[in-house]
């Protein structure tokens, strides 16, 4: 009886995993990622958000990708806008290579007017403006995916549930402080089987959940559509000559009324919880700062589920001198391809790629983005160092706030320093 139990339990593991699988297969996923991000100031005047390094070696934009790739879906659009130079270039680069005769493609579909001679006027009008090349691969599923947030997840479970529910549409939630949510993310009422009661678009006072003072379910911004049921409500909204065009202002909230709209926790299919919107410079300069974690939430070390990107041929990170007042070295820090210490002390920070930082110099709870050059004797804390800056000899950021702001350089509430090409009057010779 043990051994038929086992095998009914893996005929019925490996029968969902098959089911999931075909799913993947009938799914289209279009990530959304034309947004400027306007609450990171400075960091996004020269790229969009989704394009905004993280993590050492990353960009924002790698995230849905990799969880689109690993989940099994592999016909991808990113639908992009604002100053989107630097992330078509990045995904011409590092995620061109899907062969497009099995079915296989990461595309990048740009504001165009392919309707009229408006640019993308809202979210739900940037998927709409593609309508024709959505109906061309005749998708079953459309999974539509925020291009800005920091997280894994395997949406495989999420259309299976949503074709468990016989839902026209799925949104991904998550649970989060009520002073999290008040003002910025949409926030989601529901039943006992987790059908969506109420939606409400940045509420100043969000619904709690109930038995649970002080939580509510925030919406991710992921969403699952049956093809014809997004096509229908689409063209919908189109014709209100009152709508704003968005998902979470216009959208929803009118298809909670009348249609099967269900609400996918994350975590209910793999377990992962980790979720990040990195949208303020505070947020941003946090969710890096989390990755030295000695066991960080977001295991940026997974083999089993690994974040791809495109990657420079870089030399490894290297250090140099060793005497008592000029020692290279790294403490409790991540140090990318291309580095050079040379003779400074570096503790509690993330180093990206071609950082050089020379010798007396010290950088401390900081985040160094790609190209940047320290020179001799400067001091740094608590700081964003955007791409592409120098630093002139004997410079102090982070320890007087005064002295900051006088400089030009953008200080948060939290103390952050953000310090770029344009703060310190350098024209940025290389934009990523």
């Amino acid at each position: 009886m043990l051994i038929e139990k086992h095998l009914d339990t893996l005929f019925m593991s490996q029968h969902e995993e098959r089911n999931i699988s075909r799913l993947a297969k009938q799914t289209l996923a279009l990530i959304l990622a034309g947004g400027q991000g306007s609450r990171l100031y400075e960091l996004t005047d020269w790229r969009a958000k989704p394009a905004v390094p993280f993590g050492g070696k990353f960009r924002i934009i790698d995230f849905p990708l990799s969880n689109c790739i690993n989940s099994g879906i592999r016909r991808v659009g990113v639908i992009t806008q604002y100053k989107s130079h630097s992330l078509v270039r990045h995904i011409i680069r590092g995620w061109s290579g899907f062969k497009p005769e099995f079915g296989e493609f990461v595309e990048v579909l740009p504001a165009s007017k392919r309707i009229d001679e408006q640019w993308y006027k809202g979210t739900a009008d940037a998927v709409f403006q593609n309508l024709d090349i959505i109906r061309r691969q005749q998708p079953e599923y459309v999974l539509i995916l925020g291009g800005d947030h920091i997280y894994k997840m395997d949406y495989g479970p999420l259309v299976a549930s949503h074709t468990t529910e016989q839902a026209d549409m799925t949104v991904c939630c998550i649970e989060v402080d009520a002073a999290e949510a008040a003002g910025a993310f949409g926030v989601i009422t529901v039943d006992e089987n987790n059908r969506v009661l109420a939606f409400d678009e940045k509420p100043a006072v969000p619904a709690e959940i109930p038995g649970k003072p002080g939580r509510v379910l925030a919406s991710m911004g992921n969403y699952v559509f049956n093809r014809d049921f997004l096509y229908e409500q689409l063209v919908r909204d189109a014709d209100d000559p009152k709508s704003s065009h968005d998902f979470g202002s216009d959208l929803l909230p009118h298809m909670v009324e009348k249609y099967r709209v269900y609400a996918y926790p994350m975590g209910k299919g793999d377990g992962r919880t980790y979720w990040r919107d990195v949208g303020t410079l505070d947020a941003f300069w946090s969710a890096n700062m989390e990755l030295l974690e000695f066991e960080p939430e977001l295991d940026l070390y997974d083999k089993v589920w690994p974040i791809y990107t495109h990657q420079e041929q870089l030399p490894p990170a290297k250090f140099i001198h060793d005497d008592e007042d000029r020692r290279g070295m790294a403490i409790h820090c991540t140090v990318s391809g291309g580095c050079i210490v040379s003779g400074a002390n570096i503790k509690n920070s993330v180093l990206f790629s071609n950082v050089d930082a020379r010798s007396y110099s010290s950088v401390e709870n900081s985040v160094v983005l790609p190209d940047v050059s320290i020179q001799r004797h400067c001091k740094i804390r608590n700081a964003i160092i955007d791409v592409g800056c120098v630093i002139p000899e004997n410079m102090e950021i982070g320890f007087d706030v005064e002295k900051d702001k006088a400089a030009g350089f953008r200080v948060t509430e939290n103390g952050i320093t953000l310090v770029t090409p344009d703060h310190l009057g350098q024209t940025l010779h290389r934009i990523r």
